[in-house]
This record gives structure tokens, sequence and C-alpha cells, in this order.
């Protein structure tokens, strides 16, 4: 576990010298802009394509999406009775709720899980992001952002239209292929394969590239204290409870409590300027929180 923590945040540590160094010009901002289009649009479907033709779809699924699903909304639940109590202005709360609420499932989660628990991890969480966290992101996540912020954006015509995107498309394809069990030619799984392998090192570079030490600012602590409590022991905790209760048991029951333990999500800065939440805070409570996972996350992991 320390060797891999040890590993990703080297890596992490380039993306964020990219931001210091800025080689040929090119800013931190417009690099990850570039790279995580390159992720979401061709290597992730690919990924998706490749694990989930592959994966053993059926009731465990259903698990870990209930998992996934109810951790989010519970600590949704915790976030906003929290900033009501302490009475968060509008701009905050919603910085707050994304924060604490929405793991880094993907970005994060995929190459450290695939590190420790192996290749069969990755089906885990594709299915725990595309099956629980994505479709709250893009229908209450962004209703929640929408609410809270002031952007004055007109509402989508429909909410399914957030899923007309790469990886859900991928994800369809493969579900349908591998319920038919339509068998993956040779020369194909090869180059799934390879392209598969592409998504961690850049997903790990891209999240050192948005991590940001000048957004840390005292004034945010307040706001930044709760998040980390809620974002990585809190939801953990929940999901260590709801995998007992799902009767999830061994390595997966490990995995999906620590995918859930993951620090906050990247996209949130995505929802946060756009729809004029506090984005400096929601940039500290990413980098905060991605800092103290190197802590967290060995000690969930001796607890699993």
């Amino acid at each position: 576990m320390n060797t891999t923590l040890m590993q990703m945040t080297v890596l992490m540590l380039c993306g964020a010298g990219w931001r210091v160094l800025t080689p040929n010009r090119l800013s931190a901002d417009q690099t990850r802009l570039v790279l995580t289009s390159v992720v979401y649009y061709f290597f992730m479907p690919v990924m998706v394509l490749d694990v989930l033709w592959r994966a053993d779809i059926g009731w465990q699924s259903l698990q870990y999406s209930a998992l996934g699903s109810i951790s989010i909304l519970l600590s949704i639940v915790a976030s906003w009775m929290f900033a009501k109590v302490f009475k968060f202005k509008n701009q905050q709360t919603g910085a707050v709720i994304l924060a604490a609420a929405f793991p880094n499932v993907t970005y994060l989660g995929l190459p450290v899980l695939e590190q420790i628990f192996g290749d069969w991890s990755r089906s885990l969480v594709i299915q725990i992001d595309l099956f629980a966290e994505a479709p709250l992101v893009y229908t209450l996540g962004i209703a929640l952002a929408r609410h809270y912020g002031a952007s004055g954006e007109p509402k989508p015509k429909s909410i399914f239209a957030f899923f007309n995107a790469p990886p859900f498309w991928a994800a369809f394809v493969a579900v349908v292929l591998n319920l038919n069990q339509v068998p993956i030619p040779e020369w194909l799984a090869g180059l799934l394969q390879k392209c598969s392998g592409a998504v961690a090192p850049l997903m790990i570079f891209s999240l050192g590239l948005a991590l940001s030490w000048r957004d840390i600012r005292l004034r945010n602590l307040p706001f930044i204290a709760p998040t980390a409590l809620i974002k990585l022991w809190m939801m953990p905790l929940i999901a260590l409870w709801l995998a007992n209760l799902l009767n999830l048991t061994g390595q997966p029951k490990a995995a999906a409590v620590m995918d859930i333990a993951m620090p906050s999500m990247v996209m949130g800065i995505v929802l946060c300027d756009r729809y004029k939440l506090d984005s400096g805070l929601y940039a500290m409570a990413v980098t905060v929180t991605t800092a103290l996972s190197l802590v967290s996350l060995p000690l969930w992991y001796r607890v699993l």
C-alpha cells in the first residue's frame, strides 16, 4: 500500500511540477484540459469496453451500485446538515456538498486499487463509477450546483442528455456484448488492453495538474475541516456498514470501501466554475483531501 501511494505521489508531483515549470509555455490548466479530454473521449471508453465486456455482471454489480449510491446520498445529507447548522453561504454550501459527497473513484481509485488488488478491481471501480457515482453527479450533483450557484443557466431539456457521453455508450455496448456472451477477438483484446494501460498514469498526472497550493487559504479552514472529516472518515464508515449489510466479503468488500474512501473528485471544479460556486474552496478541498488521503488510505487498508 505504501509503495503504491509513493508511486502515485511521485506521479502527482510531476503533474504539480508542470504547473510551476510550464514547459513549452503550456499552462497546467491547458495541459489538464487536453489530457482529460483525451482520456474522457478515447482512452476511458476503450477501457470501459475492455473491462465490462469481460466482467462478471450480475448480483454483485447491484451490490456495488447500491453501496456507492447510498454512501453518496447519506454523505450529501450529512454535509447539507453541517452547512445548515453553521449557516454557510450558498456558494460555500454547494462546494462543500460536492467535495464531501463525491469521491475520486476513477482518477485516483482506479490506479490505486489496480496496484493493490490486481486487474480484477478495474471492473469494480468502473461499475461503482458508471452505475452509482456518475449518474448521481450528472443529475443530483448538477441540480445541487444549480440550486446553490448563481450561473442563471437554463435547465437542460432532459436529465438523460447528460448520459449522451462516450463512457456511457461504451458501457452500454460492453454490457450488451457481455450478456450475449460475444467472444472478444484476440487482436481486439490486445488492442483494448494496450489502450487501457494508458488510463491510470494519465489520470494521476492530470490530478497533479489540478492541485494548486495557491488555493489554500486560512479563511477556508472552517469549511475544509468538516469536508475532510465527512469525505475521508464518515463516508468510508458508511460504506463499511453498507458492505456488511449487502453481504460483501473478502477483497471485493475491501476494494469497494477503499474506492469510496478516495478524496474529493476533480470534476467538481468544473461544476463549481460553471455554476458559480466557490471554486477556490473546492480546489482547496481537492488538494487537502488528496494530501490527507496519503495517511487515511493506508489506515483504512489496515482496518479492512
